[in-house]
């Protein structure tokens, strides 16, 4: 009887950590484009809060990755704090593509 208990609070926090993983922006990265505001850009790295969550996420990007500012080809050095941008990541959670936009736009 306790080996069936100990084996369903074993299976029920498996299933919780694992939706609570599944359903954060920042750790559910799967290649899809993420809503994010940038708080901080430069020297190979970016912080970002994600919709819905206003707590600062600092990422590596990589150094091949695609980043446009208001539909033209940018430097990470661009993005400035309050920017919006669609932000893709690898599995590793490693920043691939940024589409940023200004606070105007």
């Amino acid at each position: 009887m306790l080996s069936r208990v100990s084996l369903l609070i074993v299976v029920a926090l498996a299933l919780v950590a694992f939706v609570a993983l599944a359903a954060h922006p920042v750790l559910a990265a799967d290649d899809k484009a993420h809503d994010a505001t940038i708080v901080k850009a430069g020297d190979g790295k970016i912080t970002l809060t994600f919709k819905g969550d206003e707590k600062k996420y600092p990422h590596d990007v990589a150094k091949d990755a695609k980043i446009t500012l208001d539909g033209k080809p940018a430097k990470l050095e661009d993005l400035k704090e309050g920017f919006t941008a669609k932000v893709t990541m690898d599995e590793k959670h490693l920043v691939t593509k940024i589409d940023a936009k200004t606070k105007d736009k």
